[in-house]
């Protein structure tokens, strides 16, 4: 996660954002391609670089079931800081008229990126990757294929896994970094066993308490 990557100083200016509808019905997913082109936007509008380097295609047209925004710059630590949790999008459902549900919820979690191709970088061959099946809280919203990922950096002995996105790739992308960032951070293995249980919960996301609220077709921020 991001606060553990502050012991490395070229990790807190490069950030991932990943934003998922966990989920979620086609109105979250609609929520999701709404919030990622924000993010873009607001930080590019202060000054850093901001670019959606992967997303996975929703279930109805225009929508994302999940979206990975890289954010880079001297601020891009703090930029991130201020959107990680959940997200709420009060509209009346755009594609089902009619329906009484006008609250939407997204989440927005922070990674620090896999280290660039430097000498302390990941090396992919030091890494294997184990296909799993993925499972909601309590065994609902069983995932049918084998989605999740579980990544072994052989030489630490660190595991990492991602099991929220419903694309093997995405999974397997989101591991890798968890991998990077508990490396950079010395992260022992019952912090790393630690960390894996807290993405199990991923899928629950925190409705009570949004970061941030946005309104209407338009996606307008509330004041």
């Amino acid at each position: 996660m991001i606060d553990r990557a502050n012991a490395n100083a070229n990790a807190a200016e490069r950030v991932w954002l990943q934003v998922t509808s966990g989920r979620g019905p086609g109105e979250c997913q609609l929520a999701v391609a709404h919030l990622a082109g924000v993010l873009v936007g607001e930080a590019k509008a202060a000054g850093l670089a901001a670019e959606l380097i992967d997303c996975v295609e929703g279930e109805v047209r225009g929508a994302l079931l999940s979206a990975l925004v890289a954010i880079s710059g001297e601020s891009a630590r703090r930029f991130a800081e201020r959107n990680i949790g959940s997200v709420q999008w009060v509209c009346a459902s755009p594609l089902r008229p009619g329906h009484k549900r006008k609250n939407w919820f997204v989440a927005v979690d922070g990674l620090a990126p896999p280290a660039r191709e430097t000498g302390d970088a990941i090396h992919l061959a030091d890494v294997t990757f184990e296909a799993m099946r993925a499972s909601g809280p309590g065994g609902q919203h069983v995932n049918k294929t084998e989605s999740a990922v579980r990544a072994t950096h052989r030489p630490s002995g660190l595991v990492a896994t991602a099991r929220e996105e419903r694309s093997q790739a995405m999974n397997k992308r989101l591991a890798l970094a968890r991998l990077a960032a508990m490396l950079a951070a010395g992260v022992t293995s019952a912090m790393a066993e630690a960390e894996r249980e807290r993405w199990t919960r991923h899928d629950q996301l925190e409705r009570g308490r949004p970061v941030r609220v946005f309104k209407g077709v338009e996606f307008r921020e509330a004041t």
